[in-house]
């Protein structure tokens, strides 16, 4: 962790006094800008807001003789005060922070971040529910969504396009949750993950190959694993000749082809209505004329209309879901498919199923924080009234290295999918060296 990110970020100290005088002069300046400011505020950009506030905060210190505590840096202390009245408060710099991959807000006073796959506390704080709950109002007014203790959760998103949720009492006994998924700024590439040990390069070709031929990809895993990333990646192999359409609850996808419709869910107004939905979007999608569907996440009766579109002329399409390995995936998608209401018969499910799904992608998170992709299988068919898999790269774990480091072998399985057949049948030349039993070591 970047120690000066937490060290510019105050207050540091959590003495009375300090935080007495923080919340005094927040209070007070807020007042100041209501009162004297509020029409003109909402035509202000955020820069000259944030000069404004600063204004305000340095006028309401003077005019009340308020006397800075012992040992304080008085500029930061009023940057502090500032960035909470009208920024992010103590969320700037860890935002700003690239070694943070994930921000967590458990009520005004504790402020915990991931920081290379391990989670620390910091010292930050919110100086009050209050000044949380405005920060929080901040973030998800511009999209159009709204939180109150009658919609008291909601999903939006930061303009660099991090994902946030929030919930707030009284689901909330902590008072409000904040938690901010940040992404890289920079484009990973698949290139980026052969060299953190995500995966190998034999998988890395071969997934390359599954996505130019229109294979429909799952990516599976755990929360934090990384499928949004490996989809943001595995989307880069889709030709530019191509039209693309992503559904999501959040948009978080940043795919960089340049035939994209991005599509994003809506939750219901203060009366309870309008809400769109996955599903709703998927429906729609269909008519919208797509190469490629590609949802962010299936997680409920959206996953019909999915296998339905895989099955009537819409191959390649990805998404991504919740399961720790490739058959709880397909448990949990007869699942979904069964929430979508209609009674289906768990063999007609399978049957949509295996026809369907192509190829699953598993991802583990281990307890160093590394992510790594450990199977890649391919849906085989049915025999009875079991779906088939066939594991076509593994990873094995070994012994933790005196750091604590996992190690570990990715290996082809020996087998090759059965549309490589197909492919050659019609005059193609791959290489099937892709899959032969070989280890490569990962440390």
């Amino acid at each position: 962790m970047k120690t000066n990110s937490l060290q510019k970020c105050v207050p540091l100290k959590s003495d009375v006094a300090m935080i007495d005088f923080h919340s005094k002069v927040h209070k007070l300046a807020l007042e100041h800008l209501d009162i004297y400011k509020r029409t003109v505020l909402q035509t202000m950009s955020s820069e000259e807001l944030r000069v404004e506030a600063k204004k305000a905060v340095v006028e309401v210190i003077n005019n009340h003789s308020l006397l800075f505590p012992e040992d304080v840096d008085s500029n930061e202390v009023i940057e502090s005060i500032v960035s909470e009245a009208v920024g992010l408060g103590p969320l700037e710099s860890l935002l700003a922070d690239e070694s943070i991959s994930e921000i967590m807000v458990n009520g005004p006073g504790e402020i915990y971040i991931e920081n290379n796959g391990c989670i620390q506390k910091t010292p930050l704080f919110f100086n009050s529910t209050e000044s949380l709950m405005g920060i929080i109002d901040r973030i998800v007014s511009p999209l159009g969504r709204h939180i109150d203790e009658s919609s008291p959760m909601v999903d939006a998103r930061l303009n660099d396009g991090s994902r946030v949720n929030v919930i707030i009492p009284p689901l909330s006994l902590k008072g409000p949750v904040l938690t901010i998924r940040k992404f890289p700024k920079k484009k990973f590439t698949i290139n980026n993950l052969i060299e953190n040990g995500t995966l190998s390069n034999d998988m890395a070709s071969f997934l390359e190959i599954c996505i130019f031929h229109k294979k429909n990809i799952i990516v599976s895993g755990g929360t934090g694993t990384g499928k949004t990333t490996i989809l943001n990646i595995l989307a880069d192999f889709i030709p530019e000749s191509e039209r693309i359409v992503t559904i999501e609850d959040a948009a978080e996808l940043q795919l960089h082809q340049e035939h994209v419709v991005t599509l994003e869910c809506r939750p219901s107004n203060m009366e309870g209505k309008g809400n769109i939905t996955v599903r709703d979007l998927v429906k729609n999608s269909l008519r919208m004329r797509p190469d490629r569907i590609i949802v962010g996440e299936c997680r409920g009766g959206e996953a019909l209309d999915m296998l339905q579109a895989m099955n009537t002329g819409h191959e390649g399409s990805l998404t991504t879901g919740h399961a720790n390995s490739p058959r709880d995936f397909l448990s949990r998608l007869e699942v979904m498919v069964l929430m979508a209401g209609f009674d289906l018969p768990v063999h007609a499910i399978r049957e949509q199923i295996v026809s369907a799904i192509d190829i699953i992608i598993q991802l583990t998170r281990f307890s160093d924080g590394s992510r790594r992709v450990t199977s890649i299988v391919e849906v085989d068919g049915q025999e009875g009234n079991k779906v088939l898999m066939q594991e076509i790269y593994k990873f094995t774990r070994q012994e933790n290295d005196e750091k604590g480091n996992v190690n570990g072998l990715f290996s082809g399985c020996g087998y090759a999918p059965n549309f490589y057949q197909t492919l050659e049948d019609s005059g193609m030349k791959l290489n099937r060296s892709l899959f032969e039993i070989g280890q490569e070591v990962i440390n």
